[in-house]
């Protein structure tokens, strides 16, 4: 190995800077754009549900919610909901989903349906202590409150959106249970979180 670090190094010894400069320019622009492919590629669905528990746990109980088929056609799927579209904040989300990934394909913490059900209740309790350290962020990419037709609620929803704004809730407080089957013994008002605003 130190032979062949001792070659390259020499040979990268005897080229003309400028040469160097732009293979790291080249290098660099490789780098950026497959890392980038590669986020794009993780933000669809296809990749969400590529693995089988996935497809056919949370995405099985998605399929005909709210958030996959409704009256005017515009769906969330899985990124729109679970990933920060803020750059740094998307990048954080994924280093952190690299966990996930060990504990999907090394551990085989939820490989099977029963696994899966187990678990339920942690992996509804980090989604929730996310969103609401959030503010719930990702729902208000879509949902926005300013924009919100109080008259097209009704007074039982518009007063439980004024008493929920005066009690400081957000969105998951409540709307939970909405793409995905409610885990049994817990919703998101157990839990208490710092809101990073």
């Amino acid at each position: 190995m130190k032979k062949t670090l001792t070659r390259i190094g020499g040979w990268l010894a005897r080229r003309n800077p400028f040469v160097l400069i732009g293979i790291a320019v080249v290098a660099t622009l490789v780098a950026v754009a497959g890392g980038s492919a590669a986020m794009e590629y993780t933000m669809t669905e296809a990749f969400c549900t590529s693995c089988h528990e996935m497809r056919n746990n949370v995405y099985a109980e998605y399929g005909g919610s709210i958030h996959d088929t409704n009256r005017t056609g515009v769906r969330a799927i899985c990124p729109d909901c679970h990933v920060p579209r803020e750059p740094v904040d998307k990048w954080i989300r994924k280093v952190q989903a690299v966990g996930e990934l060990y504990q999907h394909f090394v551990v085989g913490k939820i490989d099977t349906k029963e696994k899966f059900r187990e678990h339920r209740a942690d992996l509804a309790r980090n989604v929730w202590t996310r969103m609401k350290s959030t503010d719930s962020r990702e729902c208000r990419h879509c949902h926005t409150a300013d924009k919100m037709s109080s008259d097209l609620q009704t007074e039982t929803a518009q007063a439980r959106h004024e008493k929920g704004r005066e009690e400081g809730l957000t969105c998951i407080d409540c709307h939970f249970g909405i793409a995905h089957n409610e885990p049994k013994g817990i919703t998101p008002a157990d839990i208490v979180v710092k809101q990073k605003l």
